[in-house]
């Protein structure tokens, strides 16, 4: 299962996050033999942040496509109180140091935050020239956010914005997703599963029965049902990544969906962007 970006590029629809990644030296070796297991099975788009783990996701990656970087579809991304001109460049900079490469393949601003977008976007524009990342993006915007980077958008410059999406979670369908989907920018979604939070739900048990499939899996296939949102859950360790992988398989039917829209209703009103 494929995405096109605006640019013609093709990722994975799921790809692999790293957030909470790097906390532990413990858990190192761990976690970098999930990424590499991950990468052989083709998710080979890996989401970081310099948030996560004050830069220690970011080192673990680096450490875990070692050899491997040709074949890794690279995302990381800029806190917002980094995110001037000079400070996105900085910022850029040590995240190319952790991750041990020369260049990210997408670069996104993490928040809308106080430092005006355009300076962002003028540092974006820099570092692709220099060959530090390919492509730039965002992250937790709402409409309003969006339509202040609409040019960018229409020009197919913006490759997408990341944002909170699961069952649980699905503010986004009412005025979000709509107005991405007309302005054909994908939406990538970040703890899909809801860090776990969701899988207890009876309803979602019963159905992941019928599936002979795990709750997660059933959520997982449920956000990748449409072919422009990417998913970038978390697995820490190598049988994590394979039970996410068979989420690929699952086919939810019209009656599937219909079961999940009444035990995780839709929207009905516009709500605040859910951020977590």
């Amino acid at each position: 299962m494929k995405i096109t970006l605006p640019d013609g590029t093709i990722v994975p629809a799921l790809g692999q996050g790293t957030w909470f990644m790097g906390e532990s030296k413990a858990a190192e070796q761990q976690e970098i033999g999930a990424l590499k297991l991950g990468i052989e099975h083709g998710l080979t788009l890996i989401d970081t942040a310099e948030m996560y783990a004050e830069g220690g996701s970011e080192r673990v990656v680096g450490k875990a496509i070692k050899g491997l970087r040709d074949k890794i579809f690279l995302v990381s991304k800029v806190v917002p109180y980094h995110a001037d001109l000079q400070g996105t460049m900085t910022a850029c900079e040590h995240s190319l140091q952790r991750l041990q490469t020369d260049y990210l393949d997408l670069y996104l601003l993490h928040w809308p935050g106080s430092i005006p977008i355009a300076n962002t976007i003028e540092a974006m524009e820099r570092l692709i020239k220099q060959g530090k990342i390919k492509r730039w993006g965002v992250s937790n915007f709402d409409v309003a956010d969006l339509q202040a980077v609409d040019s960018y958008i229409q020009n197919r410059e913006l490759m997408t914005n990341q944002v909170l999406y699961n069952l649980s979670r699905r503010g986004i369908e009412f005025d979000l997703l709509p107005w991405s989907r007309q302005h054909k920018l994908p939406t990538m979604a970040y703890s899909p599963i809801e860090q776990g939070r969701i899988l207890s739900n009876p309803k979602l048990n019963d159905l992941a029965k019928q599936h002979n499939a795990t709750p997660a899996q059933i959520a997982l296939a449920w956000v990748l049902r449409n072919h422009d949102i990417i998913a970038i859950p978390k697995a820490a360790t190598q049988a994590h990544v394979l039970d996410n992988l068979k989420a690929l398989n699952i086919k939810l039917s019209n009656d599937d969906l219909a079961f999940l829209d009444n035990a995780f209703p839709a929207p009905n009103w516009k709500r605040p962007l859910e951020m977590l």
